[in-house]
């Protein structure tokens, strides 16, 4: 190499990775899930059929990025198991006990993504792992709606979705009276906000 030269042009190079990396930082959005608007619930057979149960968390938190440019993003996800509630305080009771989630030995329900699948300009799939009871498997996200607005109170773009999934509870040690001719297929159904946040 040149050593006129040498040296502005490794600068040049350096300047231009740089920029690079800027960019594509500055591509990715964060986003802070809004607890008081975000409830995962999910419906569970009772009886082999008689009706379905449906409970929901209450206290959930975690971040997701969106990536825009390169139809991508992450998510990661914190659910408190023992916020589960039945609307039914006995079921509620019998359900966080160890013959169900045992949330004792397991208060925390987590859901953690690397991919988000985009079709056009909309996210419509997490590809993600759940992790449930101490067991993680993975459980894609069907994205059904999505819609970004600036919040009017929160003076933020604020992003909203819902999302569906299903799995057998059994794969996560959920067993319950499945031997007694319950059905073991579980619907999750989640409904999330998410607040933009500032770039660094």
């Amino acid at each position: 190499m040149n050593l006129k030269y040498g040296k502005p042009l490794a600068a040049a190079l350096l300047s231009v990775g740089l920029l690079s990396a800027g960019s594509a930082l500055a591509a990715v959005d964060t986003y802070i899930v809004d607890p008081s608007h975000t409830f995962p619930s999910f419906e569970a057979d009772h009886m082999g059929g008689l009706s379905l149960w449906r409970g929901q968390f209450e206290k959930t938190k975690g971040t997701v990025t969106l990536d825009r440019a390169n139809k991508t993003g992450t998510v990661d996800i914190e659910i408190d198991a023992t916020s589960l509630d039945f609307g039914h305080a006995k079921m509620n009771e019998h359900a966080k006990n160890v013959d169900m989630f045992d949330v004792e030995a397991h208060p925390t329900i987590t859901y953690k993504a690397n991919r988000i699948r985009f079709e056009g300009d909309k996210p419509v799939e997490v590809l993600g792992d759940l992790t449930l009871k101490g067991i993680t498997k993975p459980v894609p996200l069907k994205i059904e709606t999505f819609k970004c607005i600036m919040h009017p109170m929160k003076k933020a773009e604020v992003c909203g979705a819902n999302a569906v999934a299903e799995f057998k509870r059994t794969e996560f040690d959920l067993d319950y009276a499945v031997d007694r001719g319950f059905f073991p297929e579980v619907k999750v159904l989640i409904a999330i906000e998410a607040v933009k946040q500032p770039k660094p």
